[in-house]
C-alpha cells in the first residue's frame, strides 16, 4: 500500500510539472501571439518583419512636449511630470518606415500643444523628404512646433474640434527678483561676459538684454512663418496675418488651408487604402 501510495504521489508530481510546462508554452505563444501587431523589435528597436507585423502602414506617435531629445531618466527637467517626446526619436522611426519595403505610407498622430521649434523642423523636413507618401492627423491639438511638424506632411487631418496652429514663439519666465527681496536674498552676479548671466530668473532683466531676446524670437517667428507658407503652399502674407500666436478649430483651420481635410483615423485610413492601391493596415511604434 505504501508502495502504491509513492507511486500515486510521484505521478501526481511530474504530472503538475507537465501541466506547469504546457501552460507556460501556451502562455508564451499567446503573449507572442499579441506583440506580433508591433512593428518594432523590442531588442533592436527596428522595424520587425512586415510579415509578423501583418501591416503596410506605419503610425508614429507625436504626443506631449516636443523636443529634440528626451533628458535622461532621473535627470532635471525644466517640464517634469509631463509627457514628452524626442524628435530623434521620430526621425529614427520615420526612416525605418521609408526603408522597410513593405511599409507603403506614414502616419504622424499629432497630440501636442508643441515644444522645440528646432524639434518641430527636423520632423517636418523629414516628412518633406519621404519618399513615401505620408498624413500628419492632428487629434485634441497640433499647435506651435507640433504643428510646424505637421506642415512636412503629404496631407493633414484634424477633427472640426482640434486646436491648430498658433503661429508663434515664446520663451517667458518667471522672475524671482521681487520674492528674493522679500526673503532678504540679495542676487550677486560674477560672469565674464556682458550678456552672460542674461535670462538667470534671479534678477530683472535690461532693456538692451529684452531686445536681445526680441531679436532672436523674431527671427524663429519669420523662419516659422516661411516653413509653414512653403510646406503648405499658402501665400506668405496669409500666413504673416494669422500668424499672432492663437490657435484656430479644426473648421477654421480649413479654411485658412491649415490642414486638408476635417476627418479621423477613418477618414485617413480610407485616403491612404486608395493611395497605396490596398486596405490601409496599421501598426503602430
Amino acid at each position: 500500500m505504501n508502495f502504491l501510495n509513492k507511486l500515486k504521489k510521484i505521478f501526481y508530481f511530474f504530472a503538475i510539472i507537465i501541466g506547469f510546462i504546457i501552460l507556460s508554452i501556451a502562455s508564451n505563444f499567446i503573449y507572442d501571439g499579441f506583440l506580433g501587431s508591433s512593428p518594432l523589435n523590442e531588442e533592436t528597436g527596428d522595424l520587425g518583419s512586415s510579415d509578423d507585423a501583418d501591416c503596410n502602414v506605419l503610425g508614429i506617435n507625436l504626443h506631449g512636449t516636443l523636443l529634440t531629445y528626451l533628458p535622461p531618466e532621473g535627470g532635471s527637467s525644466l517640464i517634469e511630470d509631463t509627457d514628452m517626446v524626442a524628435s530623434e526619436d521620430i526621425l529614427y522611426l520615420i526612416d525605418q518606415g521609408i526603408k522597410d519595403e513593405k511599409i507603403k505610407a506614414l502616419i504622424l498622430e499629432v497630440d501636442s500643444y508643441g515644444g522645440s521649434p528646432v524639434a518641430g523642423e527636423e520632423v517636418a523636413n523629414t516628412l518633406k523628404a519621404s519618399t513615401k507618401p505620408t498624413v500628419a492627423f492632428i487629434r485634441q491639438s497640433g499647435t506651435s512646433a507640433a504643428y510646424w511638424a505637421a506642415t512636412g506632411a503629404n496631407k493633414i487631418y484634424a477633427s472640426k474640434n482640434s486646436d491648430v496652429g498658433s503661429l508663434g514663439v515664446t520663451m517667458s519666465y518667471l522672475e524671482n527678483v521681487s520674492k528674493n527681496q522679500k526673503e532678504g536674498l540679495s542676487f550677486v552676479s560674477l560672469s565674464a561676459g556682458k550678456y552672460k548671466d542674461t535670462g538667470n530668473p534671479d534678477r530683472a532683466l535690461t532693456e538692451e538684454e529684452k531686445a536681445l531676446f526680441m531679436r532672436d524670437l523674431n527671427i524663429i517667428h519669420q523662419n516659422f512663418i516661411d516653413a509653414v507658407s512653403l510646406n503648405r503652399k499658402i501665400p506668405l502674407e496669409d500666413v504673416r496675418k494669422i500668424a499672432d500666436g492663437s490657435s484656430v478649430l479644426g473648421e477654421k483651420a480649413k479654411s485658412l488651408k491649415l490642414i486638408d481635410e476635417i476627418g479621423g483615423m477613418i477618414e485617413v485610413e480610407k485616403y491612404l487604402s486608395e493611395k497605396i492601391g490596398e486596405k490601409a493596415e496599421v501598426c503602430w511604434n
